[in-house]
């Protein structure tokens, strides 16, 4: 429809494309008993105003008191690790972590259905060590940041590194050696 078109020309051109059937005889009078019937349909009961503000105020200072005491609670039962320490430590945990996510990413990357069994005990270790890294934390909290421990965490990170390293190595090397009897047998 163009805007400059008069609405003589609007019809003229919709002719015959338009509905003009009729409603069916008695539309009206039950289209009009519905809506009576909506109309004696008990109205919901008007709420006090003043309840609504106390209501508010009091699910708002409630929803504020639980976040706050979930989010305490939170930071007490954490223990963050070598971060916890210093600028240095926390560079180190970084790096730590960033190089045991760079081998669990090449152990992804080789592994496959023949290799399940080996990456499934690999990752059964690496979970015990993580949880012996946990304690380690809750160490770090307790002994007031000893060397010791920090030494133990450091260690820890070393030997996850140290057990991809090889799952990985031992991987390539059974691939190597298939491809080499792939190879000679051919």
């Amino acid at each position: 429809m163009k805007q400059n078109d008069s609405i003589e020309e609007l019809f003229s051109r919709l002719e015959g494309s338009l509905d003009l059937e009729q409603t069916p005889e008695g539309h009206q009078r039950r289209f009009m008993d519905r809506l009576n019937a909506q109309d004696d349909s008990p109205a919901p009961k008007a709420f006090n105003r003043s309840r609504w503000k106390w209501l508010s105020v009091a699910a708002t200072i409630a929803i504020l008191l639980t976040a706050g005491v979930f989010f305490q609670s939170s930071k007490e039962q954490q223990p963050e690790g070598l971060a916890s320490v210093s600028v240095e430590m926390e560079a180190t945990q970084s790096f730590f972590v960033n190089a045991i996510s760079q081998e669990l990413q090449n152990l992804q990357d080789l592994g496959d259905e023949e290799h399940q069994a080996l990456i499934e005990d690999t990752m059964t270790r690496l979970n015990a060590l993580e949880t012996e890294y946990d304690k380690l934390k809750v160490d770090l909290m307790e002994s007031g940041n000893d060397k010791r421990v920090i030494a133990a965490m450091i260690n820890n990170f070393q030997n996850r590194i140290d057990l991809l390293q090889q799952v990985n190595e031992t991987i390539e090397e059974i691939n190597t050696l298939k491809a080499n009897r792939n190879e000679t047998t051919i």
